[in-house]
């Protein structure tokens, strides 16, 4: 890992955007008590693979384990003192509660977090500890965006300050620290690839480097299935997503926020979506290769470096790591989504002739050397028909999945293969 030594800031203009004026340099010298100067690391295994020189930008390593602290301590901490002191609050199931929690500790004002019920223990006990006993939790409703409503009208009802995850000024201003300090470490930067959630990284960085370099081309990444930015982009003001898939938890956000929309719809060359599989293998990539435990949204940005290869070689590069707070109990799921990404997981309903010996000639007829079964659920009935069992089966490589399914045909085996887009595989996987 490189190390860095701390620049002093140089005095750089303000950046006025819809007659709001950007002061990063200000907001820079605001939080760097708190904060810390995450490094920015060229990564040789990637560098290699895309011929580029791949850097990235370590915001995992930050003082709660995300940027988040960046805008939630720039906006707080700019907040008259007799509006601070009556108390804040938020609505996150995450990295926002927990720059949230940290900035009140420091600040030492009293915050209320609303929380979805469904939050994790992890989640809800590292706000805890970062929040020590200035931050009380309210755990109401199913989703973010319904605590968000709860926590607007708490805010109004008890006349409290409500310090929005993404979409105000001072928050956004918070997050293009980042900026300053990428371009610091290195002022040649030809694409820069953000992840995406409500747009607040995006906007931040994406207008320092639109007014500092603007040369440089800017990536925004977000998932397949919560694709919020993307949505408003195209439709040209933001909308509201009525189904997401909320697997990748820092990015999942139904709507994008309406000043975070119309900088970004400004500032980004590119706007990209990353399949959820795909976002499961870079994890689990780091952590085997680098010993980085990286949470999803973290890692969307490299994600999405395999659909850029031409465009990138040769070039520098800048990757932003948003954050590492992943919970060790969803690796199963994160292993389970890259296999069926990868095309090395597949689903089966097989309808087994109900005689003995019936899954031995399975097992010796349809699976190669490499095969495994992982899964196997099946009710024996009591007539002579076919019962459908649930098979999951691994295979070593996309090219052993061709043969199982010739397999199959071959011995004339009564199958349904499951698809990820069915409804049915959601149910039953």
């Amino acid at each position: 890992m490189q190390t860095h030594t701390v620049i002093q800031l140089k005095s750089k203009p303000s950046v006025v955007h819809i007659g709001y004026k950007f002061d990063f340099n200000a907001a820079a010298l605001r939080i760097k008590e708190v904060v810390n100067r995450t490094p920015l690391v060229l990564h040789p295994a990637l560098s290699r693979k895309y011929h580029a020189n791949i850097y990235l930008k370590r915001e995992d390593l930050q003082v709660v384990r995300s940027y988040k602290i960046r805008g939630a301590y720039n906006m707080m901490s700019s907040l008259p003192w007799e509006q601070l002191q009556k108390g804040v609050v938020c609505a996150s199931a995450g990295n926002h509660a927990q720059g949230f929690a940290y900035s009140c500790r420091k600040l030492g004002v009293p915050g209320i977090v609303f929380m979805p019920v469904i939050t994790p223990n992890q989640k809800i006990n590292q706000t805890k500890k970062f929040g020590d006993n200035f931050i009380e939790i309210k755990l109401i409703g199913d989703t973010y965006d319904e605590c968000a409503i709860a926590a607007q009208k708490y805010c109004d009802l008890n006349r409290l300050t409500y310090i929005h995850p993404f979409d105000h000024h001072k928050i956004i201003e918070g997050q293009g620290t980042i900026g300053i300090e990428i371009l610091e470490d290195q002022p040649n930067v030809d694409y820069l690839f953000v992840p995406v959630g409500g747009g607040g990284l995006c906007a931040g960085v994406g207008t320092y480097f639109k007014t500092f370099s603007p040369r440089t081309k800017i990536v925004g990444v977000e998932p397949k299935g919560a694709p919020s930015m993307k949505a408003a982009l195209d439709a040209g003001e933001p909308v509201t997503l009525q189904n997401i898939d909320r697997f990748v938890d820092g990015a999942a956000v139904q709507r994008a926020g309406n000043i975070t929309f119309s900088i970004c719809r400004e500032v980004l060359s590119d706007m990209h979506l990353v399949n959820e599989g795909k976002i499961c293998s870079t994890m689990l990539a780091f952590y085997n290769d680098d010993a980085m435990v990286v949470e999803p949204a973290g890692v969307l940005s490299v994600a999405a470096l395999d659909d850029y290869t031409e465009e990138i070689k040769g070039k520098n590069i800048v990757c932003i790591i948003s954050g590492s707070n992943n919970d060790i109990d969803r690796m199963q799921e994160i292993k389970e989504r890259s296999l069926q990404y990868e095309g090395l997981k597949h689903y089966f309903l097989i309808r087994f002739a109900q005689r003995s010996g019936t899954l031995k000639d399975f097992v010796n007829d349809i699976l190669g050397p490499g095969d495994d079964i992982t899964r196997f659920e099946y009710v024996k009935k009591h007539n002579k028909e076919s019962g459908p069992a649930l098979v999951g089966i691994e295979v070593r490589s996309r090219t052993d999945y061709f043969r199982l399914l010739a397999n199959l045909e071959r011995q004339q085996v009564n199958y349904t293969e499951l698809k990820q887009d069915d409804n049915v595989f959601g149910y039953l996987v």
